[in-house]
């Protein structure tokens, strides 16, 4: 189990492209501000956000997350492929309210995120904002008891062996309930990176046009709340 690095991981991309943080905020819909925050590690990002990057950008979300070049990774649809997580692997992502494991960060062009997640927050004050992100999710409780509050339904109560399927793009959070340990398996989809490509082809250029940049960021402007403020 190692810690991830998200933020050098974007710094040397962006670096890499000759991007300016004003660049990657237009392509993502993430304010500079927070850009540069996660940058010099003063912020960890949270899945939202990741997956608003590696869309606006064009790059596998596990880019962000472990030691591979970019592009280094296989054809989505290659057969023959498997990543293996023994007890300790996993590139660890520290929240304030939980601590994320992402495995298989090894495995690029992966269709689902399976993610080992440990909740601490107590309640919808303490977790802050509701997330949202494209796609769906499927929610495994391992460990303790977890209240999944939700913008369309009532707040659902489950135990360890429980789980359930839902919209990820409805708005979201998770309450550790009770005193113990809450641990629960993620496994979230992954939009494919082709419909992001400018070329149409199956492995799109991270160097996007300024005009599809545009586009880009406009589709993954940064969602508000009620009061609407923006969540980033």
């Amino acid at each position: 189990m190692s810690t991830a690095r998200p933020g050098i991981a974007l710094k040397s991309l962006r670096k890499q492209n000759q991007w300016t943080l004003a660049v990657v905020s237009a392509r993502t819909g993430i304010p500079a501000s927070t850009l540069s925050r996660i940058e010099n590690d003063q912020m960890s990002p949270t899945y939202d956000l990741l997956v608003r990057i590696s869309n606006g950008l064009s790059i596998d979300l596990s880019e962000l997350l472990s030691a591979a070049e970019p592009g280094t990774g296989a054809r989505p649809g290659q057969s023959g492929r498997r990543s293996i997580n023994r007890a300790e692997d996993g590139e660890v992502v520290q929240m304030p309210g939980h601590t994320l494991r992402y495995l298989s960060s090894d495995f690029l062009n992966k269709r689902i995120t399976p993610i080992v997640c440990e909740y601490r927050s107590r309640s919808l004050a303490e977790f802050g904002a509701f997330m949202r992100h494209d796609g769906e999710e499927f929610l495994y409780v391992l460990e303790g008891e977890l209240e999944l509050h939700t913008e369309s339904y009532a707040p659902l109560v489950l135990k360890a062996g429980e789980s359930t399927y839902y919209d990820s793009a409805m708005g979201h959070a998770y309450i550790a309930r009770g005193k113990g340990i809450c641990r629960a398996l993620s496994v979230c989809t992954v939009p494919r990176l082709a419909e992001h490509a400018t070329d149409g082809g199956a492995s799109p250029d991270p160097v996007v046009p300024a005009k599809a940049g545009r586009r880009a960021a406009s589709r993954h402007a940064a969602p508000r709340n009620r009061a609407g403020r923006s969540r980033s």
